[in-house]
Parts: C-alpha cells; structure tokens; sequence
C-alpha cells in the first residue's frame, strides 16, 4: 500500500474516483440516510481498491452493470480514520454500493423540532471537513482525490434540500432510482419528493454538503440567495446583514480572477452549527451568531467567499498542509475586507488575528510542533489540533512575502498561482517551488525553512500598525492600570473593537468590569449604570 494522506486509506497507485453519483433515502424517525453511491474511476482497475468508510453498513458491492457481487471486506475501525473498506475488483472502471448511513455519523447532525428555530420541523445538515465525509459514503476521503458528483435527495414534502451543487429540479420519485439499497414501495411512497443536484466542477471529498429541513429563502444579489428555516424574522435579518455580498464577490474578481463557482448562495443553519462558517462551494454554511444587524457579519463571508479562490479552487493534498487553505483564505479575506471597508477594517482584523496567534503559541508550548505551518499529522486527529496557527501564522507568511517585495507584484504572483493550479491539489513543496520560480531570489531574503517548517513565530512575523489599532490595544492596557473607556471614546464600536477590546483585557478581571463592558457592547453604545 503506498499512502498519500495520514488520515486516509487512500492507496496512491489505485486510480482516483472521478465521479460519485449517490441516491439518499431520509429517515428522519431513526436519524438514518439508506443510500447508494455509484463510483466511477479514472481507469479500469483490477485488484483490490480502498476506501474510507466511518460507522457505515455496508450491505452489498456490485458491478453496475451487470448487478454481479464484488468481494469486499470492512477492517475493524481505527479510532481517527474510521474503517478500510477493501473492493476487489477485475477490470472494473465503477462499482456501485448499497449501505446505510449511522445515527452516530460524524458529518451528520440531526436535529428534533424543539432544536430548530420554528420548532415544527425536523432538520439535518452536514459538516464533513476535516474527514468526514466517509461518515456520508465510502470514498477516497482525502483532498487529494477531487471528485464530481450528482444526488438525488428523496425527503418528506414538507421538507426542501439544498446542496453545495447545482440544483437541477424538484419532482416527483422515480422507480428504480434508490437502486437496491431502497425499494420502489419506499421510494415512492406517498409524501415523498425528490431533490436532484449535480456538482459539474471537480471538489475534494469534504466540501461535499447539503442540508434539510423547512427552508426559505431571500434573494440578496445577481449571484447569491441567502436562505435559512422558513422564519420571516430570521430570513429578513440574514438578507439585512449579508446585502453586500455582491460587491465583495466583485472586489475578490478584481483581486484574484473569475469567480468560477457562477453561484454564492449562503445557508443560516441553526444554532448548533459548530463553526462560524463553512466554505462549502456554491451554498456556504454560517451560523446564525454572524447575524449581528450591523453587517459586521459580513467579515465571515468574506472568508468564506476568499475559499472560492483558495481553498476550494486551490487545495492542499492532505491536512499536513492545512495552511495552504486557510493562510491563503485569511490573506485574502482581509484584502476584501480592505477593499470594501477600508484599511481600518482590515487592520482590526488582522490585530485579532495577532493576539490569537499569541495565545495559540501558549496553547502549544509544550507541543510546539503544532505551530508549524507544514506539520506530520501521522497518528493524530486534525479535529484535535484545530487552532489559528495555520490560519494567522500562514497569513503572516504571506505577508511578509508581500512587505519583501510590494503589493503590486505580489497581486500579480497570487493571480499566476490561481491560474496555475486552479481545481488540484497541491503541498507546501509544490507551492515553494513555484514562490522560487517566480519570485527569484526570494530565498535570499526570507527564511522560507524557518516560516514553513519551524516552530513558534518568526522574528520577522509582523504586528499591525494602525491609528484604530493603537488606540484600542492602549485602551486595554490602560484597563489594566484600572480605568475603563469613556462613553466618547467607543460610542462608535462594532463588534470587532469590542473583540480586540476585550482580546486584550487581563485573563483575570473584577466582575464589575466585566459587567460594565458586558452592557455597553450588548446595547451598542448605550451606557447604563450598574
């Protein structure tokens, strides 16, 4: 077996999957999806294939055409990668497999109607980043391997699916359709509807996504539809909040190429959604927190929308490279931000990030090979070394390579590097060499060993500079000495102030004070005697 993701069973020499078409029966009463997923691979193969698979039943493997049984076998389940699902084939290019998905799946969470904002309705959506796709169905589940794929969503009819994929119809179920894993009697029965989609552009296995439940929606711009549970509240709030989204995608167009995803649709989840943002292409996932009536919530989206470029067009090969996403993401964000907030913004952005790479270098001072940007996650869970580091230590990387040698030429190195590898997979030796390449010299002046592959953070890493910036870290710092701001001196915060506000207060603090700021930045602005 030759390996190519330590958190994978994907074997290197086998032909990827290039294709995924998937029939998903929901059974909302036992919080199960009954599935089949026909796989189709780059070339014929035979011998045995591997997949990943996580607490799936896997009930039968067959060549689709003919419907024959292939052997399989299921390794007992490592406890970060799940099981090895082993297919042996004979001159095979696809296989098509039956199975049901588990109550315990990792990528699923399923939600009663007291757990939803109308409280009617059941709810269940996905969140298969890091590895957890295989939770959904068996795959290569490594963003090495870059699939297309197309499903048909059998649901109740009270209920509608979207999905990061385009939607091609609602109708009717078909007989035949839920193959042997879901009987005619089944899939057709009354009540039920079919959601189809189809992803025409080829992703890594973990921005596959969808979510279900009673949903509504908002048009907010030519390319984006923000859609949430049918609560006229929550969607008329949500389209409030997000109303500029068309101008950041213009700016990101302007700053990195075409937006090759033709929709940016964006989906409210419910409160447990366990990430501010997910940057599923075509349909991000957010959580309803980002909705905070001042736009500042905007500052996730850009995010989200910067993945368009890096992260979901550009990927890293496996997670020991995660900066590549996410340092990328995070420059790029903060160069929308600046584009259509202004400096100011941007700088407050990167003064949180600042202080979070601080901490997360307290975090790790005992496991400081976490802090690298290019790290050997062999044996370990990325679910359980989720920190900043690749995030605000890739950014100050690259912006290091910016202050060396000028926005100007460094815009025209980032478009020359979407261009290059836009929709692969790539690690950081790939991108290094490319940096060299275009960037001659660049070695001589930056320790590129150090910043990728070094521990903690470079001398050379940079702190913000800027009048807002100063002006609220010495806030803080006068905090400390025992005197709180003054009503005129932050009548005009938003949320970002107050984070790096509060970011910067001692970890210790007087419940009074804690108090004080509490009120002031809940009721914006207003000041209240306590």
């Amino acid at each position: 077996m030759a390996p190519l993701d330590p958190h994978s069973f994907t074997d290197s020499t086998h032909p990827f999957t290039t294709h995924v078409s998937l029939s998903l029966y929901f059974d909302f009463a036992s919080s199960t999806i009954h599935a089949s997923a026909l796989l189709s691979f780059q070339s014929p193969h035979t011998g045995p294939i591997s997949l990943d698979s996580r607490t799936l039943t896997i009930v039968s493997v067959t060549d689709p055409v003919t419907l024959a049984p292939l052997p399989f076998s299921l390794s007992p389940p490592d406890p970060i990668k799940g099981c090895h699902l082993t297919i042996s084939l004979s001159n095979h290019s696809s296989i098509l497999i039956s199975y049901s998905t588990s109550p315990q799946s990792s990528a699923l969470q399923w939600l009663t109607p007291p757990q939803t904002f109308n409280k009617t309705h059941p709810f269940v959506y996905t969140q298969c980043q890091s590895i957890h796709a295989r939770s959904v169905f068996p795959c290569q589940d490594t963003p090495a391997v870059r699939i297309k794929y197309a499903a048909r969503i059998n649901v109740p009819r009270h209920l509608s699916a979207v999905m990061a994929a385009r939607h091609v119809e609602r109708r009717p179920p078909y007989p035949g359709e839920g193959w042997a894993e879901v009987s005619d009697s089944v899939w057709c029965a009354e009540g039920r509807v079919v959601e189809e989609f189809v992803m025409e552009q080829a992703v890594p296995p973990y921005l596959f996504a969808f979510a279900v439940g009673e949903l509504g929606h908002r048009e907010v711009g030519p390319r984006t539809r923000v859609y949430a549970e049918a609560v006229a509240s929550l969607l008329d709030a949500a389209a409030r909040e997000f109303a500029g989204t068309e101008e950041m995608i213009r700016q990101g167009e302007r700053l990195f190429g075409e937006y090759e995803w033709e929709r940016f649709d964006l989906l409210v989840l419910p409160p447990s959604f366990p990430y501010g943002g997910m940057e599923n292409p075509r349909m991000v996932f957010l959580t309803p927190t980002v909705i905070k009536g001042d736009a500042s919530g905007a500052q996730v989206v850009a995010h989200e929308l910067a993945h368009s470029w890096t992260g979901n067009l550009i990927t890293n090969k496996n997670n020991d490279h995660f900066w590549l996403n996410e340092g990328f993401t995070t420059y790029a964000e903060r160069r929308i931000v600046e584009a259509v907030q202004g400096e100011d913004r941007a700088a407050l952005n990167i003064g949180i990030g600042w202080r979070g790479l601080n901490e997360e270098m307290e975090r790790f001072k005992d496991n400081m090979e976490i802090t690298k940007l290019k790290t050997n996650q062999e044996g370990i869970d990325p679910d359980n070394i989720y920190s900043q580091v690749p995030y605000e230590k890739g950014f100050q990387f690259l912006w290091r390579i910016e202050r060396q040698i000028g926005r100007p030429a460094f815009d025209e190195f980032l478009k020359k590097y979407i261009a290059t590898f836009k929709f692969q997979s790539i690690d950081t030796d790939m991108f290094l060499i490319f940096l060299k390449t275009n960037i001659p010299g660049i070695e001589k002046e930056i320790d590129l060993e150090m910043w990728t592959e070094g521990t903690g953070i470079p001398p050379d890493a940079y702190e913000p500079v800027s009048s807002i910036y100063t002006r609220i870290v010495s806030l803080a710092n006068e905090f400390k000495l025992g005197r709180m701001p003054r009503e005129d001196e932050v009548a005009d915060w938003q949320g970002q102030e107050w984070e790096l506000y509060l970011e910067n207060l001692p970890k210790s603090v007087e419940a009074s004070q804690v108090w004080f700021c509490f009120i002031y930045a809940c009721f914006g602005g207003q000041m209240w005697e306590c």
